[in-house]
């Protein structure tokens, strides 16, 4: 019944009211032991207040709460979705070390499964550069500890754009981590997120003029 309104108030776009529905709903779903089915409407606030209300750190909060009712259900993949949306939404507000617990966490849980390994180096990856934005010397140790980790890490491409982008960065030369972005940039496509990351590093190089990456 809860839903079925939830779905009435959604089409008429009264977003708080489809909110109280589906928070009505998943107190029933909850007492009833069905946490997967809570977990979805969870998931569906989220996406309200990501897409409708802009209230990142509410969505955040549902997103979280998914990802509690997915692992208590054992359903892994389900509660990792959720839990990269909250890493990449922390990261965005500058939660960095919240962003790095949860990229780390999702890349060393994928790294031993054959379907799975090949996303954990972009895990990796989103870690070492909000290690980055904190402290270059966290990005060093933390690239290290990747590459041990995960030693199929050291021959991507992300792995070398980061080496180069700790060189720039080190000796200061913008011009050198501009290039290094771009030419990562024509092969894999940088997303808004990636963009965003990358130019909050680059404007900690001395000197650094403009506030564009290629």
């Amino acid at each position: 019944m809860y839903t079925r309104a939830a779905n009435m108030f959604k089409i008429a776009k009264n977003w708080s009211e489809a909110i109280n529905c589906l928070n009505a709903a998943i107190d029933i779903y909850t007492d009833m032991g069905r946490f997967t089915i809570a977990a979805k409407h969870h998931i569906t606030i989220a996406e309200i207040y990501e897409a409708e209300l802009v209230d990142i750190e509410k969505a955040i909060a549902h997103y979280e709460q998914a990802a509690d009712y997915y692992k208590g259900e054992e359903s892994n993949s389900s509660a990792n979705k959720c839990l990269l949306k909250v890493a990449a939404y922390a990261a965005q507000l500058e939660q960095y070390q919240k962003a790095i617990e949860i990229y780390e966490q999702v890349g060393t849980n994928t790294m031993d499964n054959p379907l799975l390994k090949y996303s954990a180096k972009e895990y990796f990856f989103k870690a070492a550069l909000c290690h980055f934005i904190v402290d270059e010397l966290n990005a060093k140790l933390a690239l290290e500890k990747y590459e041990e980790m995960f030693p199929a890490f050291t021959d991507s491409r992300e792995c070398k754009l980061l080496k180069k982008l700790l060189e720039a960065h080190e000796e200061q030369n913008c011009e050198a981590y501009t290039e290094a972005v771009k030419e990562f940039d024509s092969i894999s496509r940088l997303d808004q997120w990636l963009t965003t990351m990358l130019l909050r590093i680059k404007k900690s190089i001395q000197g650094e003029g403009d506030g564009d990456l290629k």
